[in-house]
């Protein structure tokens, strides 16, 4: 249907319906429904999105709804709280996904009616961003004062449902998908079905341009690079999705290709992929010893992973069996291939949800598997790991510090701060705690793409940390961000190319006497001014309830970080350390407290550690969104 039919016959839908209500009765009068309506729907980013907190809104921003998602397949169920809710309904999931990060998504139900269906995934989030011309979140947080902008998402949505159906034609036709409800597709499940490989096969992410002017990103997820290849002006794309005549919402995009390119021979493959996650679990169910679990057909092809070897993936697997964990449904991540052939993958990137009987997330698991077309005995998709001895990443950084009483430090300047954060692995990893780390390498290279090159060097830290000296094999970690972070402010080499999503930074360095280089590209663009309540905070702190030194070193100290995670839900925080620093400008002891899975928010730093000489003592909260933007905070305890 054109857009201006299909707006116009929305909007005469609306308005026949008045918001609600059913047929029958006198002529000019509609009868008021004595039972409130249900809905129901799937939120899924490919994988169900397990234990999400679902929230309804309805055309004038009333809260009419909650549920939490089923723990094994991502569906909800609610019975709204009110008879006859305005039309349209606004759906809001947020929760953490099979890669371990935290996402907000959004759908909408045009009209109302006794039994509804409202899926929730990262395209039904695209749909109502295009129809509502901005970023949903917001106009979700102020629905209540949003009432005309709900009511011009509710007369769009078809045409930006079908709009975006053209920016993915290429998946959807390798996908052989001939009908296709974005929204409410009454059979769908996240089963690797073709809906499902649809939301997994594309990069969907919400921007800014450089004139700060809301875009929406479209990118085929299986690319070396993570740049977008379609970029939609979300304003303009709205103007013209709510015209009645001559709609020509292709007018909005601002980038070279139209749609998205497509995985094609992968795509072909993918429907069985959830066999291998059954698979896993039937052999955890079984109780079977490592070298039992080494031998099996799943893992005997296993080279390695950023660092992982093959016994270290079979004590990871037994510690599942022994613990009764099962694994969630795996998502595709991306393409673990160093230049991937145009339309495939050889391997591809998973990850997934560790669950206990309750059904709580435990631990997220991530590792890269391969196709074997011919195999007939066995599962034609098996654990292969991405073959890279160590792990290589880039990310945008931004950097704040805290007083002890939670205030903004200004003795740092600029704060916030921003620029780059390198991560270089330099340990083993561990799998058990009694397997102790062990050094990988000694030192690399960053080359920036403006063409700098920048020398990292081994600190006795998971990571290398950057080198004031060109050559050095050993240095002191500080324990602050600088030991990762390039910041801008101090590295006069960090321009506009090495800030943008894309940008490709070549990491070399030599494993025993073999040289390597590597490809890191950016996931997303340095935000330039970030906003200072994106930065992890701790709950409780004011002038008259400081955060001591003499707490971060008793062993005994609870924190709490509820209200910034609430405020902040796509954002999760990944890491806690304490680091005290001598006076004396001695090496500092850095302390690091495992980080629980949301929705926790709450820990206790429990090793607790007496000083020798008069130190200063610090606490570091780092948080990453769905874009892998990293917020460090730092607070300074008070003497």
């Amino acid at each position: 249907m054109p857009y201006r039919l299909a707006a116009l016959a929305l909007t005469l839908l609306l308005c026949a319906c008045g918001g609600g209500g059913g047929g029958g009765g006198d002529a000019g009068t509609t009868p008021t429904p004595t039972t409130p309506p249900t809905l129901r729907g799937v939120a899924a980013t490919g994988a169900p999105l397990v234990n999400a907190q679902v929230s309804v809104v309805d055309g004038q921003g009333k809260a009419v709804g909650t549920a939490t998602t089923h723990a094994a397949d991502g569906s909800y169920s609610l019975t709204l709280s009110v008879t006859s809710p305005a039309a349209p309904l606004f759906i809001q999931a947020r929760g953490m996904d099979a890669a371990g990060t935290m996402q907000v998504l959004h759908s909408t139900v045009p009209t109302v009616s006794a039994a509804m269906v409202g899926h929730v995934t990262p395209l039904t989030n695209a749909v109502v961003a295009l129809a509502l011309g901005t970023e949903p979140a917001p106009v979700f947080a102020a629905a209540a004062t949003s009432s005309s902008q709900l009511t011009q998402m509710a007369t769009a949505t078809t045409a930006a449902s079908d709009f975006l159906k053209t920016l993915v034609k290429t998946q959807i036709s390798d996908l052989k998908l001939t009908t296709l409800d974005l929204l409410a597709d009454a059979s769908f499940t996240a089963n690797k079905s073709a809906h499902d490989l649809l939301i997994e096969s594309v990069r969907v992410d919400l921007a800014r341009s450089r004139l700060n002017v809301p875009v929406l990103q479209i990118g085929n997820k299986f690319l070396a690079s993570p740049a977008a290849e379609v970029v939609v002006e979300l304003p303009t794309a709205q103007t013209e999705l709510l015209k009645t005549t001559g709609a020509t919402p292709a007018n909005a995009i601002t980038s070279t290709l139209k749609a998205a390119t497509s995985a094609t021979t992968l795509l072909g493959t993918l429907s069985g992929l959830d066999d291998l996650g059954a698979a896993l679990n039937q052999l955890i169910a079984q109780g079977k010893d490592i070298t039992t679990v080494l031998a099996h057909p799943l893992v005997t092809g296993y080279d390695r992973h950023n660092g992982r070897v093959k016994t270290d993936l079979g004590a990871v697997l037994y510690d599942y069996s022994v613990a009764n964990r099962q694994f969630g449904r795996l998502q595709l991540l991306g393409c673990a291939d160093d230049a991937p052939a145009t339309g495939t993958c050889s391997k591809v990137l998973v990850g997934a949800l560790i669950s206990d009987t309750s059904g709580t997330v435990v631990d997220v698991f991530s590792d890269a598997v391969s196709y074997n077309k011919s195999a007939t005995t066995t599962n034609k998709w098996n654990l292969v790991g991405n073959g890279k001895k160590l792990a290589v990443a880039v990310h945008p950084l931004a950097f704040a510090a805290r007083k002890s009483d939670g205030s903004p430090d200004a003795s740092l300047s600029p704060n916030p701060g921003i620029g780059l954060q390198v991560e270089i692995q330099a340990q083993t990893p561990d799998p058990l705690p009694t397997n102790p780390p062990t050094q990988l390498l000694s030192s690399a290279t960053v080359q920036l793409p403006g063409g700098f090159s920048i020398p990292f060097a081994y600190c006795s830290r998971p990571w290398l940390c950057l080198s004031p000296t060109a050559g050095a094999t050993n240095l002191i970690a500080t324990g602050g961000v600088g030991d990762l972070a390039i910041q801008r402010a101090a590295v006069g080499w960090v321009g506009g190319a090495d800030s943008t999503r894309g940008a490709k930074f070549v990491v070399n360095y030599t494993l025993g006497t073999a040289t390597e280089n590597r490809n890191a590209y950016l996931r997303a663009d340095v935000l330039g001014e970030p906003a200072l309540a994106r930065f992890p905070a701790l709950d409780g702190l004011t002038s008259n309830l400081l955060l001591r030194a003499v707490d971060l070193q008793g062993g005994t100290y609870a924190i709490n970080w509820a209200t910034w995670a609430a405020a902040n839900p796509d954002l999760r925080l990944i890491e806690i350390k304490r680091v005290f620093r001598p006076t004396d400008g001695t090496a500092p002891k850095v302390l690091d407290t495992a980080v629980p899975l949301p929705p926790k928010a709450s820990v206790t730093l429990a090793t607790a550690y007496t000083p020798t000489s008069t130190v200063t003592s610090e606490l570091w909260l780092q948080a990453m969104d769905a874009q892998g933007r990293r917020f460090h905070t730092r607070y300074t305890g008070e003497p």
